[in-house]
């Protein structure tokens, strides 16, 4: 993130989001979709998906259509150009800067403890092991070509979102206070997180540059809790935000006091669906909702009195009279729609996908699971540059190793993209690296700019995926 670039965006309300753009064809989706009162079937796509061999290892990894090819990168223990080792548990992440064919993405790593930051402890916020690192791909050489640690000393950096202004907004999913729980003890969630050592309150949203290291200040305004995904409006500055709790969580807006500058102040207000308090499941498919919002008087109070609990912010906001949906996680925004998706909302508890419509004040369910082999826990989500929304998986299927990405249709039917291959078998010293890759969850997909490459992360044991092929041929 530059001056230049935020002047820019303050000057103008606008600013093209590099790895959030799309065509037209996004609106008609979303139209579609929220017209469709039927669940979704499964259509060809791009066709079936078959065993594809790493550029970088030769391993096949991944299962992709005909004429698709990747290369892996920036694996776990991979030394960063900075000196550092490249974490593991890669998870949210996107495109900060695309230019001259150099694709910049920052990318979170979920992890906890208190042992130590990654990367330089004179640049990080506190001992935790959570943070960023950030890489330069080049997608004329299909090569990293730079990369460091951007944020360190953070805890279970989840997932963000890419900022108008060419910046990363990432996200911590643990609203952890030394004090209180010194006192009453860590909440159930949090009870084996090994962060006795953390000096600083915990449960923020951090803005990382894409050059250079973040400054590590939380912006405290936008809450504490367990924060998920960020979508902004380029048009107002207001940010909306997710929440991953279980069964209560919260969907979120900000609304800065001066937009572009996040950490100046602002309002933090959570969802009140008219005559729907529980949008876990039993919402009927295509039915329009009416919202309006209620004020969090207390964005910094993420427990409540008394405890270590974790439910400060929602509590505040279903006492005013706010909605509650379950494990909220991927949030995306194009042209006066926000999509967000809740990874065990719906009558099988696979996953929900719903739309809100900022100019009417309204919510509806687009998409819902119907079982786990449809998909089992939608979470990050982004537009595809061809206007379709793109899906990573999150949960693995009763029974069935090898998690999936996924595209919803125009017509509001789904396809798969690709897949970690569940029969991936490796060679005597890469045995449990198979293991491990058959269970893990898929995050952070984001395309490039010229829409040509997907990129996308393996969250355990840790790496990123650049995939390239015919898109042209399906609106995905």
């Amino acid at each position: 993130m530059t001056d230049t670039s935020r002047r820019r965006f303050l000057r103008d309300g606008a600013l093209a989001i590099g790895s959030l753009g799309l065509n037209s064809s996004a609106l008609l989706a979303l139209s579609a979709c929220s017209t469709r009162t039927k669940p979704a079937v499964a259509v060809s796509g791009y066709g079936p998906l078959r065993p594809v061999p790493d550029a970088r290892t030769g391993l096949p990894l991944l299962m992709l259509p005909d004429g698709f090819r990747y290369v892996s990168f920036a694996w776990a223990g991979d030394e960063l150009s900075d000196g550092y080792l490249s974490p593991g548990a890669a998870d949210g992440m996107g495109v900060v800067v695309d230019k001259q064919g150099l694709v910049t993405l920052v990318r979170n790593h979920e992890l906890r403890g208190s042992g130590g930051a990654i990367g330089a402890q004179s640049t990080a916020y506190d001992v935790t092991g959570g943070g960023c690192t950030s890489l330069c791909f080049d997608r004329r050489s299909e090569q990293l070509v730079k990369s460091w640690v951007s944020l360190g000393g953070t805890l279970n950096n989840c997932a963000g979102g890419v900022t108008p202004w060419g910046s990363w907004l990432s996200c911590e999913e643990g609203p952890y206070s030394p004090n209180q729980q010194r006192r009453f003890g860590a909440s159930a969630r949090m009870a084996g997180w090994r962060v006795d050592r953390a000096e600083k309150e915990h449960g923020w949203v951090f803005e990382v540059p894409a050059e250079g290291v973040s400054e590590a200040r939380p912006i405290k305004a936008m809450g504490q809790c367990f924060h998920e995904a960020v979508a902004i409006d380029p048009h107002s500055g207001i940010a909306y935000l997710t929440e991953d709790r279980s069964p209560d969580a919260g969907f979120y807006r900000y609304m800065p006091d001066q937009p572009g500058e996040l950490a100046a102040g602002g309002r933090l207000q959570m969802m009140q669906v008219i005559g729907q308090k529980d949008l876990s499941a039993g919402i009927p498919l295509g039915r329009q909702y009416d919202v309006s919002w209620v004020d969090i008087e207390n964005p910094e109070k993420g427990h409540n009195d008394g405890r270590h609990d974790s439910r400060g912010l929602v509590d505040q906001g279903l006492r005013a009279g706010a909605s509650s949906f379950i494990a909220l996680e991927g949030c995306a925004y194009h042209e006066g729609q926000v999509v967000f998706t809740s990874k065990l909302g719906g009558v099988a508890k696979a996953g929900q996908v719903f739309r809100y419509d900022p100019a009417g004040e309204t919510l509806q369910l687009i998409f819902e699971a119907t079982a786990h082999e449809v998909i089992s826990g939608p979470d990050n989500i982004i537009f595809s540059p061809r206007g379709n929304l793109v899906i990573c998986e999150d949960q693995v299927r009763r029974g069935e190793p090898g998690q999936r990405i996924l595209s919803l249709t125009d017509a509001g039917d789904y396809f798969y993209l690709c897949r970690i291959n569940p029969q991936i078998a490796g060679r005597e010293n890469e045995i449990e690296l198979a293991a491990e890759m058959r269970r893990a969850e898929w995050a952070g997909v984001c395309f490039s700019d010229d829409g040509q490459w997907m990129f996308a992360n393996v969250y355990s044991p840790g790496l990123t995926v650049a995939i390239t092929g015919p898109w042209e041929s399906h609106l995905a």
